[in-house]
């Protein structure tokens, strides 16, 4: 995992506020309390994405982390965080609850309420930061399922805990087709591993469904550069029926082709009239975000915006040398 961040190449008065810095810009802001002084602190941290997903793997003297009220009100993304003890022992306090995690156990706590992490005995753990808008959940049972112990008592957390716990070490699987496939995934397994925990699933269904809409415009938006994105590809990425995926978005007023080519087009059009317009060909922009057929792109666009590619070009860059 990278990039990674060793206190051994650290001059000792510089640790806590070097290590500081990263967590809060990587992951979240929070108060680190270190037991030992300066000179003995011993981190290792590396630090990863996949998708909207953010990763922290540690080892690390003893520490204690809090996410104080002050914090806790910043004004930044809710997220939910997955904590995944490897060896030793840790605490997660929130909500009024504290539960203590042993190897192969997990927790969740979310950011907009305050928490404390102990670590008594160092720091072996992965921490895992999902946007708490992606995993779809009603906020009563993030908040019920937080501080409490994911064990392998539960059949979905064990799972969870050897699918994560390899997710955060692999370089592979966090880079190029390989981090687009395991994102949904993710998102899913979590939300099932905290839905079965709550012991009811219908809490979770209910926001599911009224999201799915939601879901699977934002994962075009996020692929529409991809020549490859399909309908069958669009439905299996959320786990249902092309027929299904045409009758949601049906509801929503949405025709699948027209609404992904619209989008793909006024990618296009914000690209030739930008600086770089003049830099790449004009067939070249249209192969960037899905058309592979530079005839079809000219023809397309002029029928949407009543000029050629080019006219638009010349006009919009024209119109800003005059």
């Amino acid at each position: 995992m990278s990039p990674v961040l060793d206190t051994a190449f650290i001059p000792p008065q510089d640790r806590e506020e070097v290590l500081r810095h990263a967590v809060w810009e990587s992951v979240v802001a929070v108060d680190i309390d270190h037991r030992p002084p300066a000179e003995d602190i011993s981190v290792r941290i590396g630090l990863g994405a996949v998708g909207p997903l953010r990763i922290c793997s540690a080892r690390a003297t003893a520490v204690t982390v809090r996410r104080p009220e002050r914090l806790a009100r910043k004004d930044e993304e809710p997220a939910v965080f997955l904590g995944v003890q490897m060896s030793g022992t840790s605490m997660v306090v929130q909500n009024g609850r504290e539960c203590l995690l042993r190897p192969g156990e997990l927790a969740v706590y979310e950011s907009t309420s305050p928490y404390t992490l102990l670590f008594d005995e160092g720091v072996d753990h992965h921490f895992l930061r999902f946007p708490r808008t992606a995993l779809a959940l009603p906020e009563p049972l993030i908040r019920n399922v937080t501080a409490v112990r994911l064990g392998p008592d539960n059949p979905v957390a064990r799972l969870a805990f050897t699918y994560f716990s390899q997710l955060a070490v692999s370089d592979e699987l966090r880079q190029g087709v390989h981090a687009d496939a395991v994102v949904e995934p993710s998102v899913e397994l979590l939300r099932a591993a905290m839905a079965s925990q709550h012991g009811d699933s219908d809490l979770a269904r209910g926001p599911l469904g009224e999201t799915l809409g939601l879901r699977i415009t934002q994962y075009i938006r996020a692929h529409l550069a991809d020549p490859g994105l399909s309908a069958a590809r669009i439905a299996a990425a959320h786990g249902i029926s092309v027929r299904h995926l045409y009758a949601v978005l049906s509801r929503s007023g949405i025709s699948l082709g027209d609404w992904i080519r619209t989008r793909r087009l006024a990618e296009c059009r914000r690209e030739l009239a930008g600086p770089d317009g003049r830099r790449r060909t004009i067939a070249a922009i249209g192969r960037s975000w899905g058309f592979v057929d530079a005839t079809h792109f000219s023809k397309v666009f002029k029928q949407t915006y009543g000029v050629s590619p080019r006219t638009w070009r010349d006009q919009h860059h024209s119109h800003h040398l005059g």
